[in-house]
């Protein structure tokens, strides 16, 4: 168009591009929409548009359900749908793609990992509390110490909701061990700078320079990630690398018996706390295959706690003797193991 556009008709512009409009279907709609039904040639001349394209604009027009051609007039003839009308036909035609939308989203969400990268130690410590306070079966974390006041209240939660829970304290000036009690299950501390790490659920995890939260806003940063095999990649970090060379500091008592658990880094742990004390154990076990198994626990493996136990590195299993054979378990996504656990109660052998 030649004349210049009203601030309403600007926005009117700017709202219909982001449908998809061309500039030249814009031009030709608001010509439309200024007049009663009329010619292709009256169009024409508002629009500036030639006779020709107003044609095959129209017929788009009118497959979006916003104005109506009448081939029977002579000549042809175009009019605009009430607004109201034509919003319910835009809007109809969106919500007719939803489910395809959605099933996309969805598809996108399950496959592509969530990553962000952050610099500030506000965030830095937000997104650690955030994801201790929604952790619903573990919490792994590597801190400063100074930073671990910051941490005590939902690492409390966390153990009220019966998480597992592993710490790391580094950069630590001799702590107190009572004050972890009914904060963490295990801490540990090693008089070395390490990166800032934390891993939940083996779903979310973060991992990078501790100077983020306990130096100057500089161009350090720490990596935020929501994918279960990152995730557990970092956790293997934690237990296999940092945890092994650190100092213990605490570990809480056993728990009562019998107890179950559906966190199988969980039973492990507490299964060499009772067998440490000469506990045998008995194991009712439901896989994920639906399988129900009983035993006698005869061996454990596990990294969490001295001595470690295991044939391989990262080794998290248990061995049960049954009425017919002896049978191996592990947690999700066991494969060198007999049976993947779903869930286990673990009891005195009478």
């Amino acid at each position: 168009m030649t004349q210049s556009s009203s601030p309403n008709e600007t926005d009117i512009r700017e709202e219909l591009s982001v449908f998809g409009f061309s500039e030249t279907e814009i031009d030709t709609y608001l010509a439309i929409l200024a007049q009663d039904a009329t010619t292709t040639r009256t169009i024409s001349e508002e629009a500036d548009v030639t006779q020709r394209a107003v044609y095959g604009i129209a017929e788009r027009l009118e497959d979006r359900g916003l104005v109506q051609v009448n081939e029977h007039a002579s000549p042809t003839t175009i009019r605009a749908l009430p607004p109201a009308e034509a919003i319910e036909n835009l809007s109809e035609r969106l919500e007719s793609i939803q489910p395809e939308l959605e099933e996309t989203y969805n598809e996108t969400t399950t496959e592509s990992p969530e990553i962000q990268v952050v610099r500030s130690r506000e965030t830095a410590i937000k997104h650690l509390r955030e994801a201790i306070a929604a952790a619903e079966h573990e919490v792994a974390l590597a801190v400063p110490a100074n930073v671990f006041s910051e941490v005590k209240s939902v690492l409390r939660e966390a153990k009220e909701r019966d998480a597992f829970v592993l710490l790391l304290l580094v950069d630590s000036s001799d702590p107190v061990p009572e004050e972890f009690a009914g904060l963490a299950d295990a801490v540990r501390y090693w008089d070395e700078q390490l990166p800032l790490l934390y891993t939940t659920d083996d779903t979310d995890a973060m991992i990078g320079d501790s100077t983020v939260v306990t130096g100057p806003h500089g161009k350090e940063h720490v990596v935020d990630v929501s994918e279960e095999n990152l995730a557990g990649s970092i956790f293997s970090v934690f237990i296999g690398a940092y945890w092994p060379s650190s100092e213990v500091l605490y570990e809480t008592d056993p728990d009562p018996l019998p107890r179950t658990f559906e966190w199988f880094r969980d039973a492990t742990f507490q299964a060499t706390l009772h067998e440490r004390e000469g506990t045998t154990l008995h194991a009712e076990v439901d896989t994920d295959k639906g399988n129900h198994i009983s035993g006698t626990v005869t061996e454990v493996n596990q990294q969490f706690l001295e001595p470690r136990t295991g044939r391989f590195p990262l080794q998290n299993s248990i061995v049960l003797d049954t009425a017919e054979k002896s049978v191996s378990l592990g947690g999700p996504g066991a494969f060198l193991e007999d049976y993947e656990v779903e869930s286990i109660t673990l009891s005195p052998e009478r």
